[in-house]
Order: structure tokens, then C-alpha cells, then sequence
């Protein structure tokens, strides 16, 4: 599961109203929820595009701290997608879990590398010899 944070001074609950219906318009019918840390996200079990097996999405909550969007793509093998003849589906995929996580967090796929590689120095737990 990956969190993402939004630009500063933007909240998710502005940028994504409508949670449900947003993850719906991307990638297909909600079909249930599973909780993560406390806060319930949606599943997708059959999304739209056959590159996925399977999307959770939601929002994650941490009390006085700002939220995040909290998401895993399950992906299937490119190349059983591509022998199925579904190669334009893994462009369209890609398309869609860009647009999806830039309207949700403002961020275009290169700014969110660097906030994760910020992230990821600034943890103290991170071991960078390992």
C-alpha cells in the first residue's frame, strides 16, 4: 500500500469530494471494502482495465494530521496482457493511475518520485547501508 500526500496547503477531502465515485469513474465498480490502519478503502475486484487484478483506494486518516490517499494496484503480468492482445490496455493503465493520483494529490508522477525519495531520507528507521 502506498500513501500519497498533497501539495501544501491542499487537502484531499477538497481535491477528491466524492472519493467512491472518483475511484468509479477511473477504474470501475466499487465491489467491497477492506480496512487499512483504521480507515475502510475501497475495492475494485474486477477493474475496468485488464492490466489490473485488483485496486484498493481510499483515504487514509491520522487525526490532527493532514490525510492521504492511500492506494495499491495489483497488476497483472505485461506480458500475459499483452498476449491476451490487450497491449494498448497497459497505456491506458499507466494513463489512468497518473490521472487518477494528480487529481487526487496535485502532484504530477515526478514531483511524487521526489516527495517519496524525501520521504524515504528523512525516515530514521530507513537504513541506507542495508
Amino acid at each position: 500500500m502506498k500513501e500519497y500526500k498533497m501539495r501544501r496547503g491542499e487537502y484531499l477531502e477538497e481535491r477528491i469530494p466524492e472519493m467512491k465515485a472518483t475511484i468509479e469513474e477511473y477504474f470501475g465498480e466499487v465491489t467491497g471494502t477492506e480496512e487499512y490502519e483504521g480507515n475502510e478503502l475501497y475495492v475494485i475486484g474486477n477493474p475496468d482495465n485488464p492490466v489490473f487484478d485488483q485496486i484498493i483506494a481510499g483515504t487514509a486518516s491520522y487525526g490532527s494530521k493532514k490525510d492521504k490517499l492511500a492506494v495499491h494496484f495489483e497488476e497483472r503480468d505485461a506480458e500475459d496482457v499483452i498476449a491476451e492482445g490487450n497491449a494498448d490496455a497497459a497505456a491506458d493503465a499507466v494513463d489512468a493511475k497518473n490521472e487518477f493520483l494528480l487529481e487526487a494529490t496535485g502532484r504530477d508522477a515526478k514531483a511524487r518520485r521526489e516527495s517519496l525519495k524525501r520521504s524515504v531520507e528523512d525516515d530514521p528507521d530507513h537504513d541506507v547501508d542495508a
